[in-house]
């Protein structure tokens, strides 16, 4: 954490390097507010970095602001939509639409992220909720066995140690609840 703010101060004229601390210090240490900052001044230097619209799509959906986020994201793909890392702003976007209640929508996203990047963990724990919470019960199970193959031995206590440092209170409630439906073991 300490690198990333040393990198906001002394990265401040480089688009690049303000994304990447901004993305470390809003996933990792929640610091959303010199995030939202960073990502402010590497779209001012440069409207055009896909990065910055990148991170600054996943940060607006931390800070449960679902309906800028997905702008945001929308708008890196735009920029460059054959980037081959749009698996990451597939998969933000699937995020955003979910912190925006918008579950199918949600489901397409991550499903477009996992055409890319099938064995990426993100898209396919975040699957695993919203087939639960959509009641698609069976699909959730699948769904949640994949999930249990990339990451053996996950547990609803061991996820939510590591993911209450990225999403809010109201957020992880959600997708715990999710996971849990879906039949992930508590311990």
């Amino acid at each position: 954490m300490e690198l990333a703010r040393q990198a906001v101060e002394v990265g401040k004229d480089d688009p690049e390097t303000l994304s990447t601390a901004a993305l470390t210090l809003s996933i990792f240490a929640r610091d959303h507010a010199t995030a939202t900052k960073a990502a402010q001044r590497a779209l001012a230097l440069n409207p055009n970095s896909v990065h910055a619209w990148l991170m600054s799509g996943w940060n607006l959906a931390f800070l449960n602001r679902p309906g800028p986020a997905i702008e945001a994201l929308e708008h890196a793909i735009r920029l460059s939509p054959l980037d081959p890392l749009c698996y990451l702003f597939e998969t933000a976007l699937a995020f955003a639409y979910s912190v925006g209640h918008q579950y199918e929508a949600a489901v397409e996203w991550a499903d477009h992220a996992l055409q890319e990047q099938p064995r990426f963990v993100i898209p396919v724990r975040l699957k695993t909720a919203l087939c639960a919470h959509l009641d698609r019960i069976e699909e959730a199970h699948e769904w949640l066995g994949r999930l249990l193959e990339l990451q053996p031995g996950l547990t609803i206590a061991k996820y939510e140690a590591s993911a209450k440092v990225w999403f809010s209170e109201e957020f992880l409630a959600w997708y715990l609840a999710g996971l849990r439906k879906a039949g992930l073991p508590e311990d």
